[in-house]
């Protein structure tokens, strides 16, 4: 069932946001004194009232019964990973038979659900129930429209009873305000006195792929894992270099506009759609926004590429590996920093002032990034993004930084105490400190093997998985960068000449952590070796990675910024290690029921055929016939798939029983997936060699070529 609109009667500005209560819905309808109010309660300035919500829940109900709405629900993001909602009417019985519909102020604020059947990782004991939902008036709730009804949905954050945070949204928010704190002391070092807050920003890039659901319904390793667990590569993969930026099939033509148009009601801003190098690969991305509502519209972009793609009879792949063989997906996160008044930090500008600004601000990304590689590492570790880092056209597992030529040439110059750089051609920018170079307006390339490149006024983290939440790594690299900019002001703040203070902070932290910078191709085996000698750390597996979450600088450097506690890092900790263990205990347990129960009778009925055929055309005289030895090859490569499923599940019953949570994982990691690639080795192999119509499932031709 499709909700195409046509925009010939409904105009693109007109349908943008219909489904959101915006602040300029909120301007609208709201008191001018209420409206004011929650504005200053967005920016950090004032805290919200009961009196305040009372107003805006009376209103945001009428809004949403007036667009069809009969439910609302605190709309959250729980430590799965994934969103979550309970759904309450607006129903409220009046004792004579009839009902009324109501949305109270107190029931806008906070809503309760079970604490308990979420993951706290012993935060709560299964018998602690309570947990409290708080409404997030950075993100503007919508409406979530499906053909069985509509729903308001409000943005929250989700907290135990004791007010440790049990979702991923309050990391992020106290990240934002450590950030802003920091940002600001810089500032007023610099001698900016207007800017009174700094907000994050965040576009993220989404890669997915689309697979016919007929062929998808046939692969229970795609319904249950994500990924394909067997699967031999087609003749033709991605190597022609004909499906980037290709024409749109007109099938995915027509899922992109629901698509888009679905976004564009909740007032997301879709921006950019297009072709990715993988067959049936594909990419959306919006215009930038602030983080928080970035994270919430992420969220939102995930759920409706998959709920528009069944309408449209295909499955939307979010896995950051479906398919053996081809790009991975990623998600690209564009991350800025911006005043309440407009300046973008990393904008290299056109003044004295906002120069000086920029080398300050950009050596503070480069040496947080330097300092807290492994901290950056951790915020992107799944057994997902294990398949993905390093492979194609996504980085490795080494946290480096990009810059460019020009720019890196201008911030080594700084760092050796030259007075000048190599003059380039075209307009260029005198900075304020005399002593420093001019800074071109061009400042850098773009580098698509870097980890964590400058891309003119932002910077793109390109680690995160494409089925992640945004908000844990953007939550890291806020503090990371704050706790250098505190470290900065500190300076600033007593240095009796700023311009020699800001020279000698830039000159000496780009001096000690230029080493993270690398601008050559992040693809290849030279940039291992040479990060090596570097000192740059390589974590090659989620496993080691998230052991960085419990060590005692992460510890210190989150608790200082009142991001998160110990205890709730150690929650996180347990949390991620046993979603990593259940996801490959899932995957092997996939790959044993698929060896037994379908690749056998299939392989075997296969090559009895064969041996029939074989004999048939022994009877007649026929001798050294194909048949024979190609039956004879599929049963030992059936006699190898055997044992190695073996194998697999006598590993697989020995990991299970193992009880440290850490030991577990790493066994997962270094026994269960080595076993299972044997398994699958055999299997593809196998493939090879059964005709289409006996192989059981869908092949990669099917699934990567065919919509």
């Amino acid at each position: 069932m499709s909700n195409m609109i046509d925009f010939t009667k409904t105009p693109v500005a007109e349908l943008y946001g219909s489904n959101s209560f915006s602040n300029a819905i909120m301007r609208e309808r709201l008191p001018k004194n209420i409206y004011k109010e929650i504005v200053a309660v967005q920016n950090g300035e004032k805290e919200l009232t009961l009196e305040v919500a009372e107003v805006v829940a009376a209103v945001m109900r009428d809004w949403a019964i007036s667009k069809g709405a009969s439910h609302y629900t605190h709309w959250f993001q729980p430590l799965t990973g994934l969103t979550a909602e309970k759904h309450d009417s607006f129903i409220a019985p009046t004792g004579d038979g009839k009902v009324i519909m109501e949305f109270s102020g107190k029931e806008l604020v906070k809503g309760e659900p079970d604490a308990s059947s979420f993951p706290s990782g012993g935060l709560r004991a299964t018998f602690e129930a309570r947990g409290y939902t708080a409404w997030d008036v950075t993100s503007p709730a919508f409406l979530k429209q499906d053909p069985t009804g509509t729903t308001l949905c409000i943005p929250t954050a989700f907290i135990s009873y004791y007010g440790q945070a049990l979702d991923k949204k309050v990391p992020l928010l106290k990240s934002i305000d450590a950030l802003s704190k920091q940002s600001v002391r810089v500032l007023r070092a610099l001698g900016n006195k207007a800017s009174k807050r700094v907000f994050t920003t965040v576009g993220p890039e989404q890669e997915y792929f689309l697979v016919d659901k007929a062929f998808y319904d046939r692969r229970p390793d795609l319904i249950l894992t994500g990924r394909t667990i067997f699967g031999a590569l087609p003749a033709k993969g991605q190597e022609m270099e004909d499906h980037y930026f290709g024409a749109i099939k007109e099938r995915v033509a027509g899922f992109m506009r629901e698509l888009n148009t679905e976004l564009w009601k909740v007032g997301i801003p879709a921006k950019t759609q297009h072709n990715e190098v993988a067959p049936n690969q594909f990419e959306i991305a919006p215009v930038y926004s602030n983080s928080t509502a970035a994270v919430d519209a992420n969220q939102l972009v995930m759920e409706t590429i998959r709920s528009v793609a069944r309408r449209h009879g295909m499955e939307g792949l979010l896995h950051e590996k479906p398919f053996a063989g081809v790009n991975g997906s990623g998600k690209h996160n564009n991350w800025s920093m911006a005043t309440d008044d407009g300046i973008n930090l990393f904008d290299p500008g056109e003044n004295p002032e906002s120069n000086a600004r920029f080398l300050l601000f950009a050596v503070a990304v480069v040496e947080a990034v330097d300092r807290y590689a492994l901290l950056l590492r951790s915020s992107v570790a799944t057994s997902a993004n294990d398949h993905r880092l390093g492979a194609n056209e996504a980085p490795p597992a080494i946290v480096s930084i990009f810059f460019g030529g020009p720019l890196t040439e201008i911030l080594d110059n700084i760092a050796e105490g030259k007075s000048g750089g190599k003059s380039n051609p075209g307009e260029q920018i005198k900075l304020g400190v005399t002593s420093l170079p001019a800074l071109p307006k061009d400042v850098s390339d773009r580098n698509r093997t870097s980890p964590f490149a400058f891309t003119g006024n932002k910077f793109e983290f390109r680690m995160v998985g494409s089925s992640q939440s945004i908000a844990t790594p953007n939550t890291f690299l806020n503090v990371a960068v704050a706790q250098v900019l505190s470290e900065f002001a500190d300076k600033l703040e007593k240095a009796p000449d700023k311009n020699e203070t800001i020279q000698a902070i830039i000159k000496e932290s780009y001096a000690k952590h230029r080493k993270v910078v690398f601008n050559g191709n992040g693809y290849s085996d030279e940039w291992v070796r040479e990060a090596e000698r570097r000192g740059l750390p390589n974590v090659k597996n989620a496993v080691d990675a998230l052991a960085i979450l419990t060590q005692s600088e992460t510890v210190s450097l989150l608790e200082a910024h009142k991001v998160l506690t110990e205890e709730e890092l150690e929650s996180r900790y347990h949390i991620y290690l046993e979603k990593y263990s259940k996801q490959i205990n899932i995957e092997a347990g996939v790959a044993i029921d698929l060896s037994r129960r379908y690749i056998f009778p299939a392989v075997t009925a296969y090559a009895s055929s064969l041996a029939g055929d074989a004999s048939a055309l022994a009877s007649i005289g026929a001798t050294n016939v194909p048949q024979a030895k190609q039956a004879k090859r599929i049963a030992e490569l059936s006699a190898e798939l055997y044992d190695e499923t073996v194998k697999l599940e006598t590993i697989l019953a020995e990991v299970q029983g193992i009880e440290d949570a850490l030991t577990q994982a790493k066994a997962y990691f270094e026994k269960v997936r080595p076993a299972m690639d044997n398994v699958r080795a055999r299997g593809d192999s196998l493939e090879k060699l059964v005709s289409k119509e006996a192989w059981p499932f869908p092949g990669y031709e099917e699934l990567l070529f065919k919509l």
